[in-house]
């Protein structure tokens, strides 16, 4: 649709998941790598009581407690309770990865061992949980946002929240990513809607290259330390928008304020070309 001659993507959503997915086209496809860590947002339903076999609503559901487990326990959802249990999830956490993920174990994504009826033992990770805040809570479901840190699974978070709150476990019915790093769902435009337009209105939908980047000091070269860079050389002539530290990353720009890429400070403090635009 955008007749480029190459595109990559910033991460995979779960096969049940909606929402973002930020879309790199040429150039932009160097810089793509920058999103892969970044904080992401979560708009997520939770089933409270029931666990499944891949954390979501694609997999096997079953009870988790007996009925008897359930009656005796009285469960029912109070906000101080909800309130509590969730503000103990934010911060640094250890989550152990589900089978049904795309992480590798000799050299096979652990989700084809799970589909094979094998169970690869996991060892616990650290993830960074900034965020999670209950929107809506109904009968056995808790409507969530959560903001959290790369390699955060939202469908053991939601399994964890549902064993903390007493009800055995959880599901994921509904997950859908609300933002990634500063990019933001109300930003987006779904395929049929890109399909719709013409072409023109298609490129008007683009962020620049250097959007990818925005969070990293700005460097201005003149005209000869520009042309130096592209040829790989080390330069000095440049200004910046406040003192810049040895092995700090700056996107750079010539005069006329075109992206030039991304350079890295010497400890001569000149800068090393990093990734570099092609014209």
């Amino acid at each position: 649709m955008f007749a480029a001659s190459k595109a990559g993507h910033t991460g995979t959503l779960d096969p049940m998941a909606t929402g973002l997915l930020p879309i790199c086209l040429g150039e932009a496809t160097k810089f793509s790598s920058v999103l892969l860590g970044a904080n992401k947002t979560y708009d997520a339903t939770l089933r409270l009581g029931y666990v499944s076999t891949t954390g979501d609503a694609e997999g096997e559901i079953s009870p988790a407690l007996t009925t008897a487990d359930r009656e005796s326990q009285n469960l029912k959802l109070a906000l101080p309770q909800i309130t509590l249990v969730l503000q103990s999830f934010i911060g640094t956490i250890m989550q152990q990865p589900p089978m049904y993920s795309a992480l590798k174990y000799h050299g096979k994504p652990l989700y084809r061992y799970a589909r094979e009826g094998v169970v690869v033992e996991r060892r616990p990770r650290q993830v960074f949980i900034h965020d999670l805040h209950l929107q809506a809570a109904t009968n056995d479901e808790l409507r969530l946002m959560v903001r959290c840190g790369t390699g955060t699974y939202v469908r053991t978070l939601a399994e964890d929240i549902g064993k903390a709150l007493g009800w055995g476990g959880a599901y994921l019915t509904n997950l859908r990513r609300i933002a990634l790093d500063d990019f933001d769902l109300a930003q987006a435009h779904t395929l049929e809607t890109i399909e719709s337009m013409s072409l023109v209105q298609r490129d008007q939908c683009l962020l620049s290259a250097d959007s990818l980047v925005h969070h990293l000091p700005r460097a201005i070269l003149d005209t000869s330390a520009a042309a130096s860079l592209r040829q790989g050389r080390t330069v000095e002539n440049y200004t910046s928008e406040r003192s810049l530290m040895e092995g700090e990353k700056v996107r750079l720009y010539n005069q006329e304020k075109c992206f030039l890429g991304l350079g890295e400070i010497t400890a001569r403090g000149e800068i090393a070309p990093k990734r570099l635009v092609n014209f």
